[in-house]
């Protein structure tokens, strides 16, 4: 199915249309390197979307435009912003905020426009906002079509040793010094115990005190793996044991998310 293209009900299509990692980063990379042409043509294509932060969409799209020419200008292009609840807090009540009713940002799907959903990085719904508009598209019969490009988790997972055959994302850890050492000890002890790999992610600027939690809480035999700006060309990625890295100090990115993984 094309981006132009409407399912039998008349009815438009949800494309997931994944975003590159260096959003926030002060360089960017090529958007072929990293996002294949059929994703970055449907995205062209597209003239309606859902999405984490407008301004960041239309530097995507500028982005794209580059490349591909748009079915609309950018002005043209319709474009809404999740509410800051549902991105904050999550889309479905998980942090205390109120469960998100996303079917009212379909109603130009109902009508018959294929709508793009897409975050500030990555895939969108996947440790980023967005899958309660996967959820209703799915409540109100629209098609759902995911589209290739980088997913963060996946490619720590996959760059970092750790089992790649059991694994579980936990999304942030707690700010607060003694919650985060009580969480790495039930992860750690989860990870050791099943073979588990634990994936969590942590922004830019509280990557350091994570990182310094980690070490000063795990076992010096426990691996640890940190991965950042992976699909770019600052791309970093480490893997050892905690007490490797407590002999080797390293920092970690200050300009990008990293993820984190532990497991034995």
């Amino acid at each position: 199915m094309t981006a132009t293209s409407q399912s039998q009900s008349g009815r438009g299509t949800l494309y997931l249309v994944p975003a590159p990692l260096d959003f926030g980063c002060t360089s960017q990379a090529p958007l072929q390197d990293s996002l294949p042409a059929t994703t970055l043509t449907v995205a062209a294509r597209l003239t309606h979307w859902v999405c984490e932060n407008a301004k960041s969409t239309r530097a995507y799209l500028k982005r794209v435009e580059a490349l591909y020419p748009l079915a609309q200008p950018l002005q043209a292009q319709q474009i809404t912003e999740l509410p800051r609840e549902a991105h904050k807090k999550g889309d479905h009540g998980d942090k205390g905020g109120a469960v998100f009713d996303a079917r009212p940002l379909l109603a130009p799907a109902l009508a018959g426009h294929d709508i793009g959903l897409v975050s500030e990085a990555g895939m969108p719904a996947v440790a980023d906002p967005g899958s309660s508009v996967v959820r209703a598209a799915h409540d109100l019969g629209l098609n759902v079509v995911p589209l290739v490009g980088p997913v963060s988790l996946l490619l720590a997972l996959a760059a970092s040793g750790l089992n790649g055959q059991n694994f579980a994302f936990v999304g942030y850890l707690p700010q607060d010094a003694a919650e985060r050492a009580q969480r790495i000890r039930a992860l750690e002890s989860l990870a050791l115990q099943s073979g588990q790999t634990q994936l969590f992610i942590e922004t830019p600027y509280r990557n350091a005190a994570l990182l310094q939690g980690l070490l000063h809480t795990l076992q010096p035999n426990t691996r640890l793996a940190l991965a950042s700006g992976l699909t770019l060309a600052e791309a970093r990625i480490q893997s050892m044991a905690v007490r490797q890295w407590r002999q080797n100090p390293q920092a970690p990115d200050k300009h990008t998310p990293v993820v984190f993984a532990l497991g034995r």
